[in-house]
This record gives structure tokens, C-alpha cells and sequence, in this order.
């Protein structure tokens, strides 16, 4: 696509976003888009100026970050960090062992000297600059098709990333808009050295655990703080005695006034990914074939950590950020699956689709036909790359061990044209990977979960299988364990200078020293990379054509008034409504605000439900002072919004009409765990901590008075 017809559809796409037509509460809204919203904004409730809202770089957005796999905020001047409790359990872990479980017990940091330092790979990013690249990105891919489009946008992009990274401590990025048809370069502060500060228990930041997940009422405390830290110099480094907390350039201030049902809420975050915009064929198969199968094989992964760490402790505690994540995961997508049926979505959106396409020109509508093409090719081969995929993401050892090789490969090439992961811009993040395998694998548990996924792939048709692999592993069960034995058995990669030795010579292209598991990794790579060129013929393919399919979908909506924002991509997003009730089903209504009553009621003294002593006590006292709901009269826990959220969105600050902190968000109810893919108002509601019951938390039963007086919190 030319650059001129890039900025052509670019702008109908903006504009289509602001119809008046528009579901008021639908939308995760670029910044950009929001002086154009403001009309609704106002209406709403906002009293801010929504003019301010599209500048990323000034408050109150330049004080919202990503936070690991999530979002946070910066809530003092001194560079503390909110955000969720599941979003820095994996810190948590860390710091963690049988003799001093901080997960159980929680932790609060006496002052900063014993603030203790997060997992070597956890990362906070200040974005501070977004501007528009698509004519950069774009201009060589023009004429191209498949393989030679992808590395075209891909080359461009890091062409783009690497002049941006000259500046010292940036971290940026090519986001892709409106899937192939505006691309925006990011440019965010990489913040290295974090510090775990205050930790509720888990009893408190994960009650209810997998009952609750996705469930209202909720009653979970699900909040941590963090502090990030600087060199001297105030700029980005690695984790050291010597530096200084992080000055961030604005903070939010945490609201003493609590919400009530019907007030105005905003939200800011870094939502993961979002497929509202999608064909109707993928609408399809994400219900009758990728969904149902990650249920299915992550209740195996489950059950192979529950196995392979069974009578053993420490590696329980090693496991258990993965084991959470796995529930969260296996929970959400059942969760999905049922939301999807519920709403009759895929029906709905081919219906919708085969009328857009009535509607479009025949150009569009001829690139739409092969666009289906290019994506019936990656469904043959769907289940082989989800698999595969999984040895590597849920493994530690083998996946170092396949991180090592190709970055040995990678390190022969000039950087510019090194796969992205592996350049010299990643290496610190590749090192804290392999540092925080130490505290993150025990090899029965590794091979547990192996023996499930290989498993699984032996039993897949001969036309999914790759030679590489099945010379490794075998073709059995039989065969797959003995392999597995007998590498698991000799590997020396267990130990952190072992890895760390390799990696020197990895990043050098030089040859590693042996082992068996890198031996195993010279062998799978090369098949990785075959597949890996396989799948990225079949995305250029998808770039190039998925803007026609865009054209369509922003005129059919324009007709209908609908809203037409990006797909959320983890950058940063906006999304405005309203506190508000639920009403799942028939009779059934539920008030938007929980209080400790529930805690109580719930309360058996057996995991999940087994609130803390110091906190039953402290509901008995009824001692909430300033912290108490004037109306209700008692202490609330969590609400309920009617908030455009999704995954990742996790930890995103919950704004009033003044632009001050009053929740946290951390979940979505059941009934919308299915709003990655379809927006149904009735039911699409975001659950948030009630940040008063945070500061109730911190006064009177965890008391953290320091941290409070240093948020402003102060009595």
C-alpha cells in the first residue's frame, strides 16, 4: 500500500472510531482518538480536558507503564509502582523458598534498604514518544508479496528501532495498527533494577484463587508495590547497591473518596491482543478448535506440575508463578469459549461479514478471497505450531537450551539483520532469562511436562510431523522417555554458570562448550527456522492483504455508526465508563461493590478461602476509620465497571472524573472473558480492587505507614 493510501485509510479509520452512533462504553481508544471523543467524555461524566488525555508523554498518562506482563502505575515521586499482585507474583516467587514462603506470608520492605530486587528479565517501560511511521514502514513492501513483504515492514521496522535505541536506556518498538495499515514507533524508558516493597499474603492478594477467577462477587486484595531504580545518572541500569530510586516525571494521586454505583471511570493500560476485527473463519475456529484445545492441554500441563513436583516443596514454590498462569490461562480460555456460544458470535460475525462483503468493492473483496486462502494454509498445521510452541514457553532448561543456539546463529549475522529477540539490544534481557531459571526448574517436572506436550505430538497425523523432531524423540511414549531420561540425566545446564559461560560464547557465534541438551538444540533450531519461514510467508501474506479487509470493515461500519478502534497490541490504551451492576442471568442481579462481609462469609480456613487471622480480627474490630464507605457504613473490597478491558490490562490504574486513583483493575467476570474477540454490552464488566480497601490494609492490619506517608496517604 502506497503511503498516501496508508494515510487516506489511516484517517477514515480514526474518524470512524468517533461516531455518535457509537456504544458509549465500547472501545479500548488509542490517546490519540480521545480529543475527538470529547463530546462523550464529557457527557459521561470526565472533568478533565480530554484534549490533554492524547499526550502520551504529560500527565496523567506518562505516569502509567508497562509492568511486567501487565500494566502499573507510578504513585510517588519517588518511583513507586502499583499494580497487581498477579502481575508481580512472578517477583514474589522469586524471593521466595520453603524457609521464607513471601507468597503465603507477604512482605513489607522495613525501608529501602530492605526492599528486595525483582526476578533478573522483569521490566517496567515509560513510554516517551509516539509518533506515526507507516510511510517509513511501508514504502519497500510495495509491489511484494508473502515472504519478501514480511522481511520488507520487518527490515524497516528495525531500521527504525535501532536509530531509536541510540539514545541510552530506550527501549522502542513498530506497533502495527489496524493490522498492516499504520505502523507507530514507540519509544519507552527500559527500567531495569525493580524492588519488591509491599506484598499483601496471598491469602489476602489471590482469595479465592481459581474459585473466584473470573467470578463476581470478588473480595481478593490483588495489589503489590514495586519501586524502580536508576544509576546515579538517573538513567536505566541493571540491578546494583548503588542505585537510586527512579524520579518518574508525574505520579498519581491515590483518591480518599471511594466510588459509587453510576460514577464516571477511566482507565489507562497496556491491554495484550485483541481479535474484534478478524474474519469471520477465525471467529470459527478460535470456537471449534483453538480454544477447546488449549483447555484441554493446559489442564495437562497442570496436572504434569501437580505430578512431577508432587512430595516436593521446593519445587512447588519453583512452579508456582507457572502454575498460576497456567490456571489463569486454561480458566480464561474456558471462559471464552462458553462467552462466545453465549453470544452467538461466530454466527453473528459471519452474517455480519457476508454483508460487509456484498457491500465492498470487487478489488477488496478479490484480495478478502485469498486472504481466507493464506489463513486455511496455517490451520493445517494449527495444532503442530501451538505444540511446538508450548516445548519452548513452558519449559526452562530446553528452552535455554534452544535460546542459546540460535542466538550462536543469530551473532554470525550483522545486528541489523539478526531476528528480532536475539540482537545486541536484547541481550541483557536474554542474560536475565537465563538467570531466573535457577529458582524456576527442577528436571522431573521439566520432563513431566515435555513427556505431555511431545506426547501429544507423536499422536498427531504424519503430514504435522517434523523429522527433526521425531529423531529426537521418537515416535512412542516408550522411545520419548528414554530420550528424555537420558538428556535430562547428563545436561550440566542446571547451574546458572553453565548457561552464563555459553551464553559469552553464544553471543561471540563461537562454539559452545557440550552438552547434551545444546546438542539436542542444534539439531530442533534449523527445523524451527524452516517452520518459522513457513509461518512468516503466510503473515506477509496476511499484511499485505488485511488492509483491504480493514477498507471494508471501516465502511460498513461507518454506515452503521459502529466503532472502529485498533485492535488492542499492548500499546497504550483508553477506556471510559461507568461504575455498574450485573445481571448474568435471569432474576439474578448483582450490586457493583463488594465489602469484608464477604470475606467473612466466605472464610473456611482452607486454601483458597483461608483469610488471614490479622485480617479477621481486624473486620471484627470494625475499626475503618476514614477508609469506610460513608453509605454502606463498612470497609468495600472490590467494584465493578462497565471498562473495555482485556488481558494485560491487568494492574491498569482506575481513574475518577478528577483524574485521581481509585482502583486497580485485575480481572473481567465470566460472562466477558470472551471480550478479546466479541464486545456484548449486557454483560462486559471489569473488576477492580477498591483502592480504599488497599489503604485499610496498609494502616490497620499489614501496617506499611512509611509507604502510605510517601504516597501521600499519610494520616
Amino acid at each position: 500500500m502506497s503511503p498516501s493510501r496508508c494515510a487516506t485509510l489511516l484517517s477514515a479509520l480514526l474518524l470512524a472510531g468517533t461516531g455518535a452512533a457509537a456504544h458509549a462504553d465500547e472501545g479500548m481508544w488509542m490517546p490519540a482518538q480521545l480529543p475527538q471523543l470529547a463530546a462523550q467524555l464529557r457527557q459521561a461524566g470526565y472533568a478533565g480536558d480530554p484534549a490533554a488525555l492524547a499526550d502520551l508523554t504529560a500527565a496523567p498518562l506518562n505516569a502509567v507503564v508497562r509492568a511486567g506482563g501487565g500494566t502499573g502505575a507510578f504513585v510517588s515521586a519517588d518511583g513507586l509502582v502499583l499494580t497487581n499482585h498477579h502481575v508481580a507474583y512472578g517477583v514474589i516467587q522469586y524471593n521466595s523458598s520453603p524457609q521464607n514462603n513471601l507468597i503465603d506470608n507477604g512482605y513489607v520492605a522495613a525501608d529501602r534498604a530492605g526492599e528486595l530486587p525483582a526476578n533478573p528479565d522483569f521490566r517496567v517501560l515509560v513510554t516517551v514518544g509516539f509518533d506515526d511511521v507507516s510511510g517509513q514502514v511501508l514504502a519497500g513492501a510495495r509491489g511484494l508479496k508473502g515472504r519478501a513483504y514480511y522481511e520488507a515492514v520487518d527490515a524497516a521496522s528495525k531500521r527504525i528501532v535501532a536509530e531509536c535505541e541510540r539514545e541510552a536506556g530506550i527501549r522502542c518498538s513498530v506497533a502495527d495498527m489496524y493490522y498492516g495499515t499504520a505502523f507507530y514507533r514507540i519509544r519507552q524508558l527500559e527500567l531495569r533494577d525493580l524492588r519488591l516493597v509491599y506484598a499483601p499474603p496471598r491469602a489476602i492478594g489471590n482469595y479465592g484463587d481459581e474459585i473466584d477467577n473470573f467470578m463476581w462477587p470478588r473480595h481478593t486484595g490483588d495489589f503489590t508495590l514495586l519501586r524502580a531504580y536508576v544509576g546515579r545518572d538517573g538513567r536505566p541500569a541493571a540491578h546494583s547497591p548503588d542505585n537510586v530510586p527512579y524520579q518518574p516525571p508525574s505520579h498519581l494521586q491515590v483518591s480518599r473518596e471511594g466510588p459509587q454505583a453510576g460514577d464516571f471511570a477511566m482507565l489507562a493500560g497496556y491491554p495484550g491482543v485483541t481479535y474484534r476485527h478478524r474474519t469471520a473463519a477465525e471467529f470459527a475456529e478460535q470456537v471449534e478448535w483453538t480454544l477447546p484445545t488449549r483447555v484441554a492441554v493446559f489442564d495437562q500441563l497442570l496436572e504434569a506440575i501437580e505430578r512431577g513436583s508432587a512430595g516436593n516443596a521446593d519445587a512447588a514454590t519453583r512452579y508456582a508463578s507457572q502454575l498460576q498462569s497456567l490456571k489463569n490461562n486454561r480458566k480464561r480460555a474456558a471462559g471464552e469459549l462458553e462467552g462466545l456460544r453465549r453470544s452467538d458470535a461466530a454466527r453473528r460475525r459471519a452474517a455480519d461479514e457476508q454483508a460487509m462483503l456484498a457491500a465492498a468493492g470487487g478489488g477488496d473483496r478479490r484480495a478478502i478471497g485469498a486472504l481466507a486462502g493464506v489463513l486455511a494454509q496455517g490451520a493445517q498445521v494449527r495444532e503442530r505450531d501451538f505444540l511446538l510452541g508450548l516445548v519452548s514457553s513452558q519449559t526452562q532448561l530446553l528452552r535455554s537450551a534452544l535460546l542459546l543456539e540460535r542466538l550462536r546463529i543469530e551473532s554470525a549475522k550483522p545486528d541489523g539483520g539478526r531476528e528480532s529477540g536475539y540482537q545486541a539490544r536484547d541481550l541483557a534481557l536474554l542474560e536475565g532469562t537465563l538467570k531466573q531459571v535457577q529458582r524456576r526448574y527442577d528436571p522431573q517436572v521439566e520432563k513431566a511436562l515435555l513427556a505431555t506436550l511431545l506426547g501429544r505430538y507423536q499422536a498427531l497425523p504424519p503430514e504435522q510431523h517434523v523429522a527433526e523432531f521425531d529423531a529426537a524423540f521418537g515416535r512412542t511414549p516408550e522411545e520419548l522417555e528414554q530420550a528424555l531420561d537420558a538428556l535430562y540425566g547428563a545436561t550440566t545446564l542446571g547451574t546458572e554458570q553453565a548457561r552464563l559461560s555459553r551464553l559469552e560464547a553464544a553471543r561471540q557465534a563461537r562454539p559452545m562448550e557440550a552438552d547434551p541438551l545444546l546438542a539436542l538444540a542444534a539439531r530442533l533450531v534449523p527445523a524451527q527456522l524452516r517452520l518459522e519461514a513457513e509461518r512468516k510467508a503466510r503473515e506477509g501474506e496476511q499484511l499485505r492483504l488485511r488492509p483491504a479487509y480493514m477498507r471494508a470493515l471501516t465502511a460498513w461500519r461507518q454506515r452503521a455508526g459502529g466503532a472502529v478502534y485498533p485492535d488492542a497490541n499492548r500499546t497504550l490504551r483508553v477506556s471510559y465508563g461507568r461504575l455498574e451492576a450485573l445481571a448474568p442471568r435471569d432474576a439474578v442481579v448483582f450490586t457493583p461493590v463488594t465489602t469484608v462481609a464477604g470475606i467473612v462469609e466466605k472464610n473456611t480456613g482452607q486454601v483458597p478461602f483461608d483469610a488471614p487471622r490479622p485480617l479477621l480480627d481486624a473486620i471484627a474490630a470494625g475499626d475503618f476509620g476514614a477508609t469506610a464507605d460513608p453509605a454502606l457504613g463498612t470497609q468495600t473490597v472490590n467494584f465493578l465497571t462497565n471498562l473495555d478491558t482485556t488481558g494485560g490490562n491487568s494492574g491498569s490504574p482506575v481513574l475518577n472524573a478528577k483524574g485521581e486513583l481509585i482502583g486497580l483493575n485485575f480481572d473481567s467476570n465470566w460472562e466477558a472473558v470472551s471480550a478479546s474477540w466479541w464486545f456484548d454490552p449486557r454483560y462486559k464488566r471489569a473488576v477492580h480492587v477498591d483502592l480504599r480497601y488497599m489503604r485499610w490494609l496498609m494502616e490497620k492490619v499489614y501496617p506499611a505507614p512509611h509507604v502510605l506517608r510517601e504516597m501521600g496517604l499519610g494520616s
